[in-house]
């Protein structure tokens, strides 16, 4: 059953090109039209993520999804995993169905609209960034993800939730909800704050940006570089996909 949330939606004649933005999680599909300016035209409109997420399952309840949504003109769509020209080529928190299936390919043909495909934490990250310095991108919700930016500019392919953080394990088996369900919330909040650190060393941040659907736990004060974010933003950066043409 799709659930609607409210958001600040634009009252005003909307401006063209309309933009069907699309957040694809592991544990739920959200979607909201946006005008050019990047305003929301319509609340945001969420489904539970299949229970079996292959491609067909995803996209059968994406189409439901759509169905709620009014007219728009072009579609972006973030993803939790490596995307290149389309394809997923990584997505380790749904189903090895979508390993180098091409998503942009299949939403073109079921509606008729170009489609761009983005890693979800970059989404994320250009609804929350300021485009200034290093800024990374951390997401706390089923996984781990990342993204990192120099000067308002991606660099692809990051995937630190994957990499060794300690005692053998990745980030996100530590801070991706099942490791936080394992070891609790207070220990999961004393991780993050060691990960948090490790990447400052790493990549020598200016300002870190923690969002996700588990951004809400965190209950450390934050040092004053690092913000947490809407989720919202997973929707709102997909504007940015289309850069080259606004």
């Amino acid at each position: 059953m799709a659930e609607a949330h409210p958001g600040n939606t634009s009252q005003a004649a909307p401006t063209h090109p309309i933009t069907l933005a699309i957040d694809i999680g592991g544990t739920g599909l959200k979607m909201m039209t946006l005008d050019n300016d990047a305003k929301p035209m319509t609340e945001r409109v969420r489904s539970e993520t299949p229970v079996k997420p292959t491609p067909e399952r995803v996209t059968e309840v994406l189409e439901t999804l759509r169905k709620q949504m009014p007219e728009f003109d072009r579609v972006s769509v973030g993803f939790p995993g490596v995307i290149k020209q389309g394809y997923t080529l990584t997505a380790a928190n749904l189903h090895p169905e979508w390993i180098g299936f091409n998503m942009q390919g299949e939403l073109e043909k079921r509606w008729q609209k170009p489609v761009r495909v983005a890693n979800d934490a970059a989404v994320q990250g250009y609804g929350a960034i300021q485009g200034t310095g290093v800024e990374l991108v951390l997401t706390l919700g089923t996984g781990m993800g990342s993204a990192l930016f120099t000067r308002g500019r991606l660099a692809p392919g990051l995937e630190l939730g994957h990499h060794p953080f300690r005692k053998g394990n990745t980030y996100e088996d530590y801070l991706g909800r099942k490791g936080m369900k394992e070891i609790g919330h207070k220990k999961w909040n004393k991780l993050l704050l060691k990960a948090i650190e490790q990447t400052q060393h790493t990549f020598n941040w200016d300002h870190l940006y923690i969002g996700g659907g588990n951004a809400k736990l965190v209950s450390f004060e934050l040092p004053k570089n690092v913000s947490l974010v809407s989720n919202q933003d997973g929707l709102l950066g997909g504007i940015k996909l289309w850069g080259d043409q606004d």
